[in-house]
Formats: structure tokens, sequence, C-alpha cells
């Protein structure tokens, strides 16, 4: 295994490249799809630096909720069926925590410079840095 640069360095460097060398010069009708290759670059940098904590805390909740445990995907299929079949109460305040936050943690990853999502989240009045 390598020590440097790290696969987040890699990632960073290309998104870059991709922005500051390659969308300038690439001709009109590729300069969305170069956008939309560098926004995915950086989406995996944050799903890489932030997916765990998120999906821990999100289990954890889950587990809290539901009294049982099992991993992310068993918990959220047994929180659907519990709402679908009324054994769990949707307006629970427990419940609406629960998806208020899983909601804003995926919005931290999938689109932090959503100003509602900033707002929410009480980051700067929902401007981005």
């Amino acid at each position: 295994m390598q020590d440097e640069p790290t696969p987040q360095e890699l990632l960073t460097a290309v998104a870059a490249w991709l922005r500051n060398e390659l969308m300038p010069v690439a001709p009109a009708d590729k300069v969305f799809h170069v956008r939309v290759a560098a926004n995915a670059i950086d989406l995996a940098l944050r799903q890489l630096a932030q997916a765990g904590q998120g999906e821990a805390a999100e289990r954890g909740r889950l587990a809290a909720l539901l009294r049982q445990d099992g991993d992310l995907a068993t918990l959220n299929a047994a929180l659907a069926a519990g709402i679908a079949s009324g054994v769990v109460n949707a307006d629970d305040p427990a419940v609406i925590d629960h998806l208020y936050a899983t909601t804003l943690e995926k919005l931290s990853v999938d689109q932090p410079g959503y100003a509602a999502y900033r707002r929410a989240a009480g980051l700067e009045g929902g401007k981005t840095p």
C-alpha cells in the first residue's frame, strides 16, 4: 500500500484538474459533463470523509427507537415496515426527530451547499463559505 498520495489527495487533484484545466478548454457541449464528473468526485470525497459517522449515528437512533439490533439496512426496513403496518407511529416525536437528523446527515454529504440545509443545520444563515 502506498503512503502518499492518499486516495483523498488523488481525488482532490483530479477534481481540481477537471475544474481548472479541462473545463476552461472543453468544447461547449462537454462542459456540463466535466462539471458533473468533478461534482461526483467531490461527493465521493464527502462520502469517504463523513458517511461512516452519519451511518453510525443513524444506526444508533434506529436501534434505540426500534429496541432491536441489526445492520442499517435491516433497521431501516424494520422502521419502514413498522410505519406501514401501524406498529410504529409516524407522528411519534422520536420518529420525526430521527428522520430529521438522518435527512440533515445525508444532506451534509450530498448537498452541503444547499441553503435550506445550511439554515436547518445552523450554518451561517444558509450561505456557503
